[in-house]
C-alpha cells in the first residue's frame, strides 16, 4: 500500500499561484523553494514575465482571482499595480512576482536566489 503525501499549505498556495498564473497564458514561470536557505524572507518565490504592462497586471489579476476562489486566502499586501513593470503580491509564506520581461533580466530574482532550489514550470 502506498502512502500519499500530503502537500503543506504553502506547497498548495504555491500551486495556486501557478495555475493563476497559467490562467493568464504566463511566461517562463519558475518556483524556486527557499526553505532551506538561512535567512531566506518567505518559504516560495512563483516568477513569472508578461508581455506587456496590460499582460502583466492581467496575470497579477488572474492570481489574485484564482487563490481567493480556491484557497480562500487574498494577499497580505500587493506592490507595483501602479506602473505594472513587477507586481509583487505578497501571501507571508508565498510570494508571487510578475514581471514585465525587460524588468525581469534586469532584476534577476532567480539568480539572486540561486541557492535555493529550482523548478521550471512548462508552458
Amino acid at each position: 500500500m502506498s502512502k500519499k503525501i500530503s502537500k503543506s499549505p504553502s506547497e498548495q498556495l504555491c500551486d495556486a499561484i501557478v495555475e493563476g498564473m497559467q490562467e493568464n497564458k504566463a511566461n517562463e514561470i519558475v518556483v524556486l523553494d527557499l526553505r532551506e536557505l538561512d535567512g531566506a524572507v518567505s518559504e516560495f518565490f512563483v516568477i513569472c514575465s508578461g508581455d506587456s504592462d496590460t499582460h502583466v497586471d492581467g496575470i497579477s489579476n488572474s492570481i489574485t482571482r484564482f487563490v481567493r476562489k480556491t484557497m480562500k486566502e487574498k494577499p497580505w499586501n500587493i506592490e507595483g499595480k501602479t506602473n505594472s513593470d513587477w507586481i509583487l503580491l505578497d501571501y507571508v509564506n508565498v510570494v508571487g512576482h510578475v514581471f514585465y520581461k525587460d524588468k525581469r533580466s534586469f532584476y534577476d530574482i532567480e539568480e539572486l536566489w540561486s541557492d535555493a532550489t529550482r523548478k521550471d514550470i512548462p508552458n
